[in-house]
């Protein structure tokens, strides 16, 4: 089986891909010849061969170049010519070669009432022909009507092949294009969360390392622990900024370690005090966090969030602010962590244009949830995050 499937298969290929008239012309050729050998053999008793009968003959074959361009035109055209053969005796094919092509061309490329047509009106002609006949045997009835019907299911299996694999091949491409843009949209969304990642890590470092390296000078000579204090602050920071872009520069680029340390976590719930503890050390701002309600785990993803979201809120506070303390709330309710920073900064107005408060509603609605940012009721400026923990995450995600 599969010595006939090599072979056979670049056959079929190759058939397909040639021009259609040349495959057709040669297939013309053939069903003349396969026509001709009746006359140039005749049987006992059978009619010569006439110059009529060979142009019918002709007439029965030529169409065939047209069959795939004008399919129904071809099979008009050699049924009257196969139908005058018959009424002239000149002499009646013994076998339909050019019937049984155009049946078949018929079944895979016809209309549907144009197959109906052509597939009653051969099998009727063939049995009128058959019964004004002189001496025609059972058997003869039997094979012109099955070959006729074996020839048209060949077609319509044809038909239905092509049919399938039309199909599959549009699912295939169709596959194809969602899966190329599943990809372009994981890659855009990576690239966001990238950007976002960085913009918070930097952003913040670069804050607190600008208010330490102002009190610095300021207090170098009248109070050199504190200035020294100041300088290890900024060293920290920037450590501690460079680690956390070595583990977003990581996801870029996957590769097995041997024998280094392993990546960093990413940030969640649990380190909040310790940013707090940061940015009030660092900046002297006083910030409190205060928690309400039953802590709970929550996807990674979502504890990142909520991470960023208080950094970024504290970080703008640094640098927009002019405040003295801040307040960070954590409100656990049944189905949703509401996550809140209020300062009581008097500085100049902060936009909602910035990439940060832009970048935190975006992890935000990337959770399900939604960020909020404006005066607080007080004075100041709020940032209020909402973010699903329990079960309407799945329902807020869509």
């Amino acid at each position: 089986m599969s010595d006939a499937r090599s072979w056979y298969a670049p056959v079929v290929t190759r058939l397909r891909t040639t021009n259609p008239y040349v495959v057709d012309s040669a297939l013309a050729v053939l069903v003349l010849f396969a026509a001709s050998l009746q006359w140039m053999f005749p049987d006992e008793g059978d009619d010569r061969l006439s110059l009529v009968g060979w142009l019918l003959g002709a007439a029965t074959a030529v169409p065939l170049v047209w069959r795939r361009r004008s399919p129904y035109a071809c099979a008009l055209a050699v049924s009257a010519a196969t139908t005058a053969m018959a009424y002239y005796h000149a002499p009646p094919p013994d076998v339909l070669y050019g019937g049984f092509v155009v049946l078949y061309t018929m079944a895979a490329q016809g209309l549907p009432w144009q197959r109906r047509t052509m597939l009653a009106s051969w099998l009727l002609g063939a049995v009128l022909t058959m019964q004004h006949k002189e001496h025609s045997e059972p058997f003869e009835y039997a094979f012109h009507l099955t070959g006729m019907i074996c020839a048209y299911g060949l077609g319509v299996l044809a038909r239905v092949q092509r049919a399938y694999t039309a199909a599959v091949e549009d699912r295939a491409g169709r596959l194809e294009r969602e899966r190329a843009a599943e990809t372009a949209r994981a890659i855009a969304q990576e690239r966001s969360r990238i950007a976002r990642d960085m913009h918070d890590i930097l952003a913040h470092a670069v804050s607190l390392m600008v208010v330490q390296a102002e009190a610095g000078p300021v207090v170098v000579r009248s109070d050199p622990d504190r200035a020294e204090a100041a300088f290890d602050a900024i060293a920290a920071s920037g450590r501690d900024a460079m680690a956390q872009l070595r583990r977003i520069l990581g996801v870029l680029k996957e590769e097995e370690r041997r024998g280094g340390a392993a990546r960093l976590p990413q940030p969640d719930l649990a380190g909040l005090p310790g940013l707090v503890r940061q940015v009030s050390d660092s900046t002297g701002l006083h910030v409190a966090l205060t928690v309400r309600g039953r802590p709970r785990p929550l996807p990674p993803d979502t504890e990142v969030a909520a991470y960023r979201a208080v950094q970024e809120a504290l970080t703008n506070t640094v640098k927009h602010a002019y405040a003295s303390c801040a307040q960070v709330e954590l409100d656990w309710a049944e189905d949703e962590l509401t996550l809140t920073v209020t300062d009581d900064g008097s500085g100049p107005a902060r936009s909602d244009g910035g990439h940060g408060l832009i970048g935190l509603r975006e992890r935000a609605a990337a959770c399900g949830g939604s960020a909020e940012t404006g005066p607080g009721p007080e004075g100041g400026f709020r940032v209020v995050v909402r973010l699903p923990a329990g079960a309407d995450r799945e329902a807020a995600l869509g």
